[in-house]
């Protein structure tokens, strides 16, 4: 309003300086009503267009010249064609035609022929609504179209959102699944077994050497349990399960590097620290992250791209970072965005975090911080001998 407010200032000084150089100070009035509407133009521009109608009208017929001001009819039919539906601005538009005919009639009575006539009033108020009717209705088009392209955006991040968080999901119920039903069942058994086996130890040695039997035969059961469903998880998509090698580490990614030169993208490899023992499981995180990143760089990079993997070993992590100079903001993920979600979930199992993103001066990098020491378990406490062996 306030810039809206300085367009009628304008508008009333120039109506104001016309009627005071032709002597019509009884104009004044009507200049002031004609700005005025223009100032809430935006709030509330049907209401403005009428005003600025009902004052225009009341000037033709009082036989009151034209003046500067009435150009805020026509800014407000650029208004109402720009601001309101169609229908709207096009009856604007035909009273403002209406108005333009009626003006030529009653400020110009048989001073010029019908033809001179029409001219005349197409030059000087048919032609100007037209053009601010076009224009306005223009600009309405113009923001429907970039509001629908906002809206879209909107939804499309939203759905890649909520497809991040499916995934993620998905992803937090299989390990879910895989811990419960492999393994917690057997360890917890197992606890239950060793716990009865401690009290038992001086009182029955027999029922002791039960309890550390049935530990053994838990164990092994938990552990061709865990050997099924790794091949099950290792198995070819034709089908067919790969030999039985051990699941891969850090000691691996020499191979897995060669592998990937072995295809054509030039990767380096630099170790930085003293080099110490990871968990198993970070391990194999560590390396399926390099697999990840490395995959990622040989679909999106491009044919030309390079990869730097480092290994930074702090003083109780283990820092990882994986850098190309391909195309990198083509690859933030795989086609579904799993491939990061993946690497996430892995890290987030033993604590650590994961970035990925593209590098300012081009490429892609990825870096991962995995603990060297797993997080402890919080210990199973009873608070005395008849609830342990009530468990």
């Amino acid at each position: 309003m306030l810039v809206d407010g300085g367009l009628a200032a304008v508008l009333a000084f120039l109506g104001i300086a016309s009627s005071a150089a032709t002597g019509r100070l009884i104009a004044v009035p009507l200049v002031i009503a004609l700005a005025v509407p223009v100032v809430f133009r935006r709030a509330c521009p049907v209401a403005a267009f009428a005003a600025a109608i009902a004052v225009g009208a009341l000037q033709v017929l009082i036989n009151s010249k034209p003046n500067p001001t009435d150009l805020a009819i026509v800014i407000l039919l650029y208004t109402l064609a720009a601001y309101t539906p169609r229908r709207i601005s096009i009856t604007g538009l035909a009273i403002c035609l209406a108005g333009s005919a009626a003006a030529v009639l009653r400020w110009m009575p048989g001073r010029l022929s019908m033809w001179d006539s029409l001219l005349v009033g197409s030059i000087m108020f048919a032609g100007p609504s037209l053009i601010a009717w076009v224009f306005g209705d223009s600009m309405r088009y113009r923001r429907a179209y970039y509001t629908n392209l906002e809206d879209r955006a909107a939804r499309l991040e939203a759905e890649r959102d909520a497809q991040a968080q499916i995934a993620a999901a998905a992803e937090r119920a299989r390990i879910a699944r895989e811990l419960h039903d492999v393994v917690a069942h057997n360890v917890s058994v197992m606890v239950v077994q060793a716990d009865g086996a401690s009290y038992a130890l001086g009182s029955d040695p027999d029922r002791a050497r039960q309890a550390l039997a049935a530990i053994s035969a838990t164990g092994r059961q938990a552990l061709a349990e865990m050997r099924r469903m790794l091949g099950v998880l290792r198995r070819d998509e034709d089908g067919t399960e790969p030999g039985r090698a051990p699941l891969p580490g850090i000691g691996q990614l020499g191979e897995l590097l060669e592998q990937t030169r072995a295809t054509g993208l030039a990767v380096s490899f630099t170790v930085e620290g003293v080099p110490q023992p990871l968990p198993d499981g970070a391990a194999l995180a560590a390396y399926r992250i390099v697999q990840e990143s490395l995959t990622n760089t040989r679909k999106h990079g491009g044919p030309r791209a390079t990869a730097e993997v480092t290994l930074r070993y702090l003083e109780d992590a283990l820092l990882l970072r994986i850098t190309d100079d391909g195309r990198g903001a083509a690859a933030v993920s795989d086609g579904a965005g799993h491939g990061l979600t993946g690497m996430r979930e892995r890290v987030a199992v033993y604590g650590g975090w994961v970035q990925a993103g593209p590098c300012p001066s081009g490429g892609y990098h990825v870096a991962a911080l995995l603990p060297l020491v797993e997080p402890a378990a919080p210990p199973v406490a009873y608070p005395d001998a008849s609830r342990a062996g009530a468990a």
